[in-house]
This record gives C-alpha cells, structure tokens and sequence, in this order.
C-alpha cells in the first residue's frame, strides 16, 4: 500500500501460486503440481538443518551439500548407461552418499578439532559451489557446454506434472522415516537428548561424538537427495553451470525447519507453504508488476514472527537470572 500496490490483489496473486484462482473461482492441480516441485527440496534442506539442531548443532552446510549431491546424479545419470529400474536406484542412492560424505567434513572437525560447524559449512558450501561449476564445465557437460548431459531415459525420476517428479513421494516418505528414527528408536533418543542436555548424555554414557556424527550424516543423506531432484527434472533434465538450478535451496530450508518447529512431521505442511510462496512469484511479478523478490522478504518476516515467541521467552529468562 505505501508503494501503491493494493495488497489485497497481491494476496490473491499469492494465493494462484498454490492452485487457487480466487477470481475465477477455480482449482489450479498444474500450479499445486510447480509448488510441490519446490517443496520436494525444501522438506529434504530442512530435515538437514532439523536433525542438526535436535543435536544441538547449527547446520547449515545444506547448499553445499546439495550441489555434490546434484553433480554425483548429472555424472550417473547422464554418462552410464544402466538397466531402467536399476539406474534411478543407482542415482538416488549414490547422490545421498555423495551428499553424506561431503557432511562428513564439518563433522569430523567439529569432533577432532572443535571447529565451530557454522564456520566449516559456509566455507565448504563455498568450496562445493566453484567445484561443482568446475565440474559441470569441463566433465558433466553434454551437447552444451552451459548444462549438463542430458539424464539418460532410464535414470528419469518419473514425471507426475509439469516440474513435479515421484521425488515428492520419496521426499515425504523420508521426513517420516526421520520421525520413526528420533521418536521411536534408541539411536534417536541418545541424538535428541545429546540435543537437550548435553551434560545428561554424557553422564548416561551416552557417545556425544556419535550423534554428532549421525545427525550430519542423516542431514547429507537428505541433502544430496535434495540435489539429485533439483538435478534429474524435466524439462531439462540436466542442471545449468551457473548452479541456478540449486541456489538458495539449502538457505530456505532452513526457514523451513523453523516454521516446521524442526520437526519432521511438521516440515511437511511447511515446505508446501513455501513451496506455493516460491510458485507465487511468478504471479505477483506479471499480475502487479511487483519484484518476485518480495517473496524472499516475505520468507524472511514469516520466520521473524515464528522466531519472536522465543526471543521474548529468552529474554524474560534472561532478565531473571540478572535479578
């Protein structure tokens, strides 16, 4: 409204984004189908920054992980020709491990060395980024030079609508996997309470380098399987040099996560929100001519107001330890 937008109409704009055409009063299943497309990624980047902090630690190295996980499915999926049914297989499988040992790297300078893991994922993200660029260059590249080979029919995730691909099965099938492991096995149990108190996990004999460890491998896995769906989709079927394909994703899921109040189960419904508000730019830029970037800032106040309730609890904290 300051800037002469009616935000009524902006709203409606918004709303297309998740197949609902308020105007025509009509059901868009193709716009649902593109939101899902960006939700698939965001539920896996925000499970990686979930697990880490039922651990107790800051994870942030999705992005890079993503891109090592993307660039290990454009190489299987675009230079070896396997049996269909067996190279999708191949490709899902060896993009999370490819995401997994890239997460390897934080974790075990966090145990060994003590390295803070904000420090260590910001900087591989970094070194993931011009690495993958490399790679999708000068060995990935295909029939051009600014994209990768074209994925081989047999290692095509099938195609539901549009962008959508059966990764969304895949992506919600693992976010419950995630809950079944943290809620109902031991395994689970000793991560989260290492996440809660650290000094009664220890005195439990629990091992704090082992769910360390776990939490960032689980964390890749989901990552690299983020990569492989951003990487094997239509129309292209192969991802650009630039890496436009993967920017941002790893940061948004973190967003994700907070909204999903880490949770597994919760950062389903919260990835297709974000999903529809990614879908919605589109919309807000052609109908109003407003930047599509203002979905970003709208991201960014969503998770501003989900932060609030817990700043003002911490600062009352605070306040009664200083009296």
């Amino acid at each position: 409204m300051v800037l002469h937008y009616n935000p009524i109409d902006g709203y409606v704009s918004m709303l297309k984004g998740f197949g609902l055409f308020i105007k025509q009063r009509t059901f868009g299943a193709g716009e649902l189908a593109f939101a899902l497309a960006f939700a698939a990624p965001y539920m896996l980047t925000a499970l990686t920054f979930a697990v880490g902090m039922r651990a107790g630690l800051f994870n942030i190295g999705a992005e890079g992980q993503i891109y090592i996980g993307g660039a290990a499915a454009a190489w299987i999926a675009g230079h070896f020709a396997l049996p269909a049914g067996f190279h999708v297989f191949a490709v899902t499988i060896i993009a999370m491990l490819a995401g997994a040992l890239w997460a390897l790297i934080p974790a075990l300078l966090k145990i060994r060395r003590g390295v803070h893991e904000v420090i260590s994922a910001i900087m591989l993200n970094w070194i993931a980024y011009h690495l993958v660029m490399y790679l999708a260059i000068y060995h990935l590249s295909g029939k051009y030079a600014h994209i990768t080979a074209e994925a081989l029919a047999t290692a095509r995730y099938p195609v539901l609508s549009g962008t959508l691909t059966a990764v969304i099965f895949i992506a919600i099938a693992v976010c419950i996997a995630v809950y079944i492991f943290l809620w109902r096995l031991y395994p689970g149990y000793e991560l989260r309470l290492v996440g809660d108190n650290p000094d009664a996990a220890r005195y439990a004999g629990i091992s704090i380098s082992r769910a360390i460890l776990l939490s960032f491998i689980i964390g890749g896995l989901a990552a690299g399987l983020a990569g492989a769906s951003l990487a094997i989709r239509p129309p292209n079927w192969g991802f650009n040099a630039t890496l436009a394909d993967f920017a941002g994703y790893g940061f948004v899921g973190i967003g994700v996560a907070l909204v999903g109040r880490n949770h597994p189960i919760g950062i389903i419904p919260a990835a297709i929100f974000f999903g529809g508000l990614a879908n919605s730019a589109r919309y807000l830029e052609s109908d109003l001519g407003v930047s599509s970037e203002l979905v970003g800032g709208i991201q960014g106040i969503i998770i501003i107001a989900m932060a609030l309730p817990l700043l003002v609890l911490l600062l009352a904290r605070l306040r009664r330890k200083a009296k």
